[in-house]
């Protein structure tokens, strides 16, 4: 069976963050690369760069914010952007979805939400719902699913630094907790917990944190969820922690996923 890998990548301005991916690739020659926050409009996406290390990209973005792209070695069967609801905001720029085979990935950056208190709180609660309606529209929980990305949402105590000092953070607070519960339990297995079940281990450093990199404090908000037909070939899913602390980082660090599929 081929070995193949998916990674999802908040990289905070593709461009900003261009040489610090080709370095990432370079060591780390990932299948699948699936990036948020790209923050480039379409005309200024570095693809050429990127098609010079052996991947095919498509992309949806705009200028200064949101952003996603996916890229992938092997071509891709087919794509699509958005959520293809008919609702507005069509949500182009933080969702798009590809397909190798039999293997199906879908990229989402999920709203912030800014505060509990806030209109982008409840954009945030309706982005999820229409996730859900998405893959249940478009998917069967039998079939081999990757959903990744900046999910916006640290899902238990375990996943963010004094838990007991966010419970009304947008990303903590417990209602947004089980509304992404609710949508993984359409089918879908948290990789990451699957082999590495402790505490400590996150995918998010503030930069408005001192030292947060060193220090250890941070957010587990970057997942690769998977069904359980995807689930059982995996071999191994981690944070790669080191490109968080190069030259000009991304306050992400990137999340992988191996499979023998």
């Amino acid at each position: 069976m081929p070995r193949v890998s998916i990674a999802t990548f908040n990289v905070n301005s593709v461009r900003t963050r261009l040489p610090a991916l080709q370095r990432w690739l370079s060591g780390q020659p990932v299948d699948v690369l699936c990036l948020q926050e790209t923050k480039v409009t379409d005309d200024g996406f570095p693809k050429d760069a990127f098609e010079q290390m052996g991947y095919r990209a498509v992309f949806r973005g705009e200028k200064s914010y949101n952003g996603v792209a996916l890229l992938t070695r092997a071509t891709m069967e087919g794509f699509a952007i958005g959520f293809g609801d008919g609702e507005e905001p069509e949500c182009d720029t933080r969702v798009i979805r590809g397909r190798i085979g039999d293997f199906f990935f879908i990229n989402t950056y999920v709203p912030q939400g800014k505060a509990i208190d806030h209109a982008d709180y409840v954009f945030k609660h309706r982005f999820l719902d229409r996730m859900l309606a998405l893959i249940d529209r478009e998917y069967d929980t039998t079939e081999k699913i990757a959903w990744v990305g900046d999910m916006n949402v640290a899902p238990t105590d375990i996943d963010v630094t004094s838990p007991e000092k966010k419970r009304d953070h947008p990303c903590f607070a417990p209602d947004i907790q089980q509304k992404f519960e609710h949508v993984k339990s359409w089918g879908f297995v948290d990789l990451f917990r699957k082999f590495r079940p402790g505490e400590g281990e996150f995918s998010f450093f503030d930069y408005r944190v001192k030292n947060a990199l060193e220090r250890n404090i941070g957010w587990r908000i970057d997942h690769v969820l998977t069904t359980p037909a995807l689930a059982e070939r995996a071999v191994d899913c981690y944070i790669d922690r080191a490109p968080r602390g190069w030259e000009q980082p991304s306050d992400h660090a990137p999340v992988v996923a191996v499979f023998d599929l």
